[in-house]
């Protein structure tokens, strides 16, 4: 399931997409921030919704919605018709987030164990996203973007009704104290109001917390990865080919990150401290050989959000697990926001992915505080 859910072809050229129908990378950012602000602004309410309602159904309909959405790009290849696309993919993610770690994890129960099956999970799924990049060239060459489009469009449908034959236990069907409570106090709000408390209980979780925001956040860069490759001088068919890099070494993050115990935070921290010196480095050279360092950044993200993840699950007490990672899943956007504003500035791309190595060292350094 989680290979069908980035099987998608249109992920390594939908920024060639709008840019090829005339937007200017400021424009392409603006489209970027709207879908995050609708992300954060529906991530906790869908949080709290998953763990009152069904966090395999909700999943469900957050990945068809989001197809909806890409199905709107195809129709209306407009600055609008853009719009409007980004918008039902930012509601149709914020169903999808957390709903489906909350449920992995609530059979697990063990953050070791978590950091295993999810790294595998997120493996198979780069590997999807490699496939998928490997394809996008021949169907961008036979069919243009609408057979890329459509082809997405269907597998993450697909994948989407897959999720409804997954096993969920009955929601509240536990028999910790504050689940009780929240069950007796009355649903929805109460199971928002327990996730809340159950992230900002104390400091230490507040620090898991803040890590848990920023790691994705930084993964936001990689809807610049297509564009920066054709500044480092790669023809736009090639282009899928060097993302094709970029995804083997995002899974190869994910399964190293699954053989090792998030117990202690130094791993978390030297993968994102190397992953900064590495960014820094390779958007710095004038050619698509470039792309080879930045794609081990991009691996060492992968694996640093597995061990962030998890790092937070063995904090989080009570309930309302989705409603807590949805928290968590709201500062990723906000940070990917302010990552997109930055992008809007008239600094050349190469050097604004360089500068991005500032604020990630400085997550390293956060991330090392037990």
């Amino acid at each position: 399931m989680h290979a069908l859910q980035d099987s998608v072809l249109l992920y390594p050229v939908y920024a060639l997409l709008f840019a090829d129908a005339g937007l200017t990378t400021a424009e392409i950012s603006s489209l970027f921030a709207i879908w995050s602000v609708v992300s954060f602004t529906c991530e906790i309410p869908s949080g709290a919704l998953a763990d009152t309602w069904s966090r395999k159904r909700l999943y469900a309909l957050g990945e068809i919605i989001s197809a909806a959405g890409w199905a709107v790009w195809l129709i209306w290849p407009t600055y609008p018709g853009f719009a409007v696309g980004f918008v039902l993919w930012g509601l149709g993610g914020a169903f999808a987030s957390g709903s489906l770690e909350a449920l992995v994890y609530d059979h697990l129960g063990d953050g070791t164990a978590y950091t295993r099956i999810i790294g595998r999970a997120r493996m198979a799924s780069m590997f999807g996203i490699l496939a998928a990049t490997l394809l996008a060239g021949p169907a961008l060459r036979s069919g243009g973007y609408l057979l890329v489009g459509v082809i997405s469009v269907a597998t993450v449908t697909a994948g989407g009704l897959l999720a409804l034959l997954l096993p969920e236990k009955p929601l509240g069907g536990t028999d910790d104290e504050e689940a009780r409570n929240a069950d007796e106090a009355g649903g929805y709000l109460s199971v928002l109001r327990a996730g809340l408390r159950s992230v900002t209980g104390s400091a230490r979780i507040l620090r898991l917390l803040a890590v848990a925001m920023a790691v994705p956040g930084f993964s936001a860069l990689d809807e610049y990865l297509p564009l920066l490759a054709r500044e480092m001088g790669a023809p736009t068919p090639d282009v899928p080919l060097w993302f094709a890099l970029t995804a083997l070494a995002m899974a190869a993050g994910n399964g190293l990150a699954g053989r090792l115990a998030p117990d202690s935070p130094r791993p978390l921290a030297g993968a994102l401290a190397l992953a900064a010196a590495l960014l820094a480095a390779g958007s710095l050279v004038p050619h698509p050989s470039g792309i080879v360092p930045v794609s081990v950044a991009f691996g060492l993200l992968q694996f640093a959000m597995v061990h962030a993840e998890a790092r937070l699950q063995d904090a989080i007490t009570g309930p309302a697990r989705a409603t807590a990672l949805s928290v968590a899943g709201f500062g990723a956007e906000v940070a990917a926001v302010l990552l997109y504003a930055a992008f809007g500035l008239p600094v050349a791309l190469p050097l604004l992915c360089a500068l991005m190595a500032v604020p990630l060292s400085l997550t390293a350094l956060a991330a090392l505080r037990r």
